[in-house]
């Protein structure tokens, strides 16, 4: 295993070993030898060098007005993309900012409000084009399965409002096709979720 040192503009001297790949366990080690102010000049440039990470620290420090509203960008941007700027669609990458905010600090009320705006996204979507794609309905059932699962973690004092989204939410599904509106009834009434309205 040889290592080659390099000088970093910090001042830092880093070993580059090229035989293997890091670990958190290499990182956590290197930390281990900042002081206070090295570690708030690495958080301070990692803040700079990316948006993400901005999102993350703001949550992590519960940090400004809305934390959830670069999550809820992203969710947006990917999942109800404009299609006159030749937007994509990425399930993938909308699900991905509810993963980061659940990374970050993952409050069980933010995570139910994620999904649920996921849903309302992915409808809003569909109605305004027409969209039509299987593997979208399937993550648009998946997630609001999801969304039932967040909102039943919550006190009951907390679930009103969401137990009435998801029922807004629900009655759209009818002009959707493709199985999703039985679906959804389906995570409804396992949930009980009328009685709770009553």
């Amino acid at each position: 295993m040889v290592s080659k040192l390099s000088h970093h503009p910090r001042g830092l001297i880093v070993a580059k070993n090229k035989s293997a790949s890091p670990t958190w366990a290499d990182v956590r080690a290197r930390l281990l030898e900042f002081d206070r102010a090295g570690l708030q000049g690495l958080i301070q440039d990692l803040y700079a060098a990316s948006k993400d990470t901005q999102a993350f620290l703001h949550a992590r420090f519960d940090l400004g007005p809305d934390q959830l509203r670069p999550y809820k960008a992203t969710i947006s941007r990917w999942i109800n993309p404009d299609l006159m700027k030749n937007q994509a669609v990425s399930v993938s990458k909308a699900k991905k900012a509810i993963a980061d905010y659940r990374n970050a600090i993952g409050r069980p009320e933010d995570l139910a409000e994620l999904s649920v705006f996921f849903c309302k996204e992915a409808f809003s979507f569909v109605e305004s084009c027409s969209f039509s794609d299987e593997r979208y309905f399937d993550a648009l059932i998946r997630m609001y399965d999801r969304s039932v699962n967040f909102v039943l973690s919550l006190p009951l004092a907390q679930r009103r409002a969401y137990v009435e989204r998801l029922g807004k939410l629900r009655s759209r599904a009818k002009h959707v096709g493709w199985g999703v509106e039985d679906e959804l009834n389906d995570r409804w009434y396992d949930a009980d979720f009328d009685e709770q309205l009553e």
